[in-house]
């Protein structure tokens, strides 16, 4: 096991794809052989170990660099069960050194041109470039300021390529009019309502155009999610043209899990083009929690942090990743997903800080179930001035029955259950799914009455029937809403 990197196994180093100098090869070798045994150093190209409170994160097994992910715990991983979470480890250490602030800043995803390559040659270079004269100077001044920003003159360059430049900043939106009616009401301080409608297992949409033609009226938005469990279904990006073409306005939901930067890059423009201006950008589940055969894990080009920086920057500055112009550049609304029961509040909230920054404009939370659990969340947010930076929306999911309820607080990663509501459901009999109407009743009661809170977000997981009658009684109907509405059912 690594000297610093607890609970990770020995992996492979990555090897570079093209033959390098011999002096560059020694140099490899002789990192490799320092930093492998002290680190489980992968060989990545661009350390980021300084940011990471010296624990590599190359050793998650979502390849995740800028934090984790909404399954994040203090136990284990939910991925790989035999090891801790690597994130978690990292955000422990940071906050007991003080180092927490450092993992605001959004580092790049890897270039595959160094991959395998060495490191050290590069803050030679830099070295030089900055006058070793000077580095060496600054290192030993006395002055706190002047040795950080010696320090960063040599290293920030290195894991900071031009293409990326990334920070640890808050960016505002470059534009004023909003670009969807989910922004737009967020805006006016309406308590909005989204839904989530599950996309087909094949190519027939008769039953998803019922059930979006059935929720419309009754929220803002409908999600459509991205193959959740790493299961195949009909992708978010044609399930949200169909809604389109419905007369709804759609939340596309796109995984990192499946999708390069060059992907990435060609959907959402062609999203945009369409008039798809919602984007919510997940990390998604691990390929080895979809069926086999199992898919490959172990490299992710993007985390959901890199790809809202990517779009945000198309977005704003109308540029590619590689730096080419957009002449006519994509109009989105960026989300992401945020997980307040995922490990300790003040974790989380770096996490939910970090999205801000690199370009999350509103929240859509993993299932609560605990208000007072939620509000201790909005109070670690409120601590680091956020709250008024992002639109969140609680995600609530009414339980059918004891069983579910038990599945989702002992393996879904995030999802907290008290033994109260575990205890109503196993009361209700052949009564639970009324009795989960009423839990999702009053727990959207006590949130609305929560600072901070900008609305809901229904995942029905297959009960979409059921949204109206929940709109409905929480009296959050639209304004909008059509007074000759067709009656509904929530079977």
């Amino acid at each position: 096991m690594p000297l610093f990197t607890p609970g990770q196994r020995w992996q492979p180093p990555f090897y570079p794809f093209k033959r390098e100098p011999f002096n560059r090869r020694l140099l490899a070798a002789v990192e490799r052989l320092v930093k492998g045994p002290l680190f489980g150093c992968r060989m990545c190209g661009n350390c980021v170990l300084q940011e990471t409170a010296f624990i590599c994160p190359m050793a998650c097994p979502k390849g995740l660099r800028n934090g984790p992910c909404g399954g994040s715990t203090p136990e284990r991983c939910y991925v790989d069960a035999t090891r801790p979470c690597i994130w978690y480890g990292i955000y422990a250490r940071a906050f007991r050194l003080g180092r927490e602030e450092r993992l605001l800043e959004v580092l790049p995803p890897l270039d595959w041109e160094k991959v395998g390559t060495e490191t050290w040659g590069a803050v030679a270079r830099q070295v030089r470039q900055v006058s070793a004269k000077r580095v060496f100077a600054g290192l030993l001044s006395r002055d706190v300021m002047q040795r950080a920003q010696t320090w960063d003159a040599v290293f920030r360059p290195v894991r900071q390529p031009d293409w990326w430049q990334g920070d640890d900043v808050y960016h505002a939106p470059a534009y004023e009019k909003p670009v969807s009616a989910l922004e737009r009401r967020l805006r006016a301080g309406a308590f909005v309502v989204t839904a989530e409608v599950a996309p087909p297992l094949s190519t027939a949409t008769g039953k998803l155009c019922d059930n979006v033609a059935m929720v419309r009226p009754y929220v803002t938005a409908v999600n459509f999610t991205d193959s959740p469990s790493a299961t195949p279904r009909m992708s978010s990006w044609a399930c949200s043209k169909l809604a389109l073409d419905l007369g709804a306005e759609p939340v596309l939901q796109i995984a990192a899990r499946d999708r390069t930067r060059t992907g990435l890059q060609a959907e959402i423009l062609g999203a945009s083009a369409l008039g798809i201006c919602n984007v919510l950008c997940l990390s998604g589940d691990s390929a080895r929690l979809g069926p086999p055969p199992l898919g490959r894990s172990d490299i992710i080009d993007l985390d959901a942090v890199q790809m809202l920086w990517l779009l945000r920057r198309m977005r704003d500055e109308g540029r590619y990743l590689d730096g080419r112009a957009i002449k006519y550049p994509p109009q989105l609304f960026l989300g992401a997903a945020a997980a307040p029961f995922a490990s300790e509040p003040r974790f989380q909230a770096v996490r939910e800080h970090k999205k801000v920054n690199a370009g999350a404009q509103f929240f859509q939370t993993n299932l609560v179930y605990d208000v007072a659990g939620l509000e201790r969340w909005l109070n670690e947010l409120a601590k680091r001035n956020i709250l008024d930076k992002v639109y969140i929306l609680v995600g609530i999911t009414p339980l059918k029955s004891l069983k579910m309820a038990q599945y989702m607080h002992h393996d879904i990663p995030g999802v907290v259950i008290p033994q109260t509501i575990l205890n109503r459901m196993a009361q209700a009999g052949d009564g639970a799914k009324e009795e989960g109407v009423a839990i999702a009743l009053e727990l959207i009661e006590a949130i609305k009455k929560l600072e901070g809170i900008d609305g809901l977000h229904l995942m029905a997981v297959g009960w979409e029937g059921i949204v109206p009658h929940i709109v409905t009684e929480a009296g959050l109907l639209p304004r909008d809403f059509p007074t000759q509405q067709a009656s509904f059912s929530a079977n």
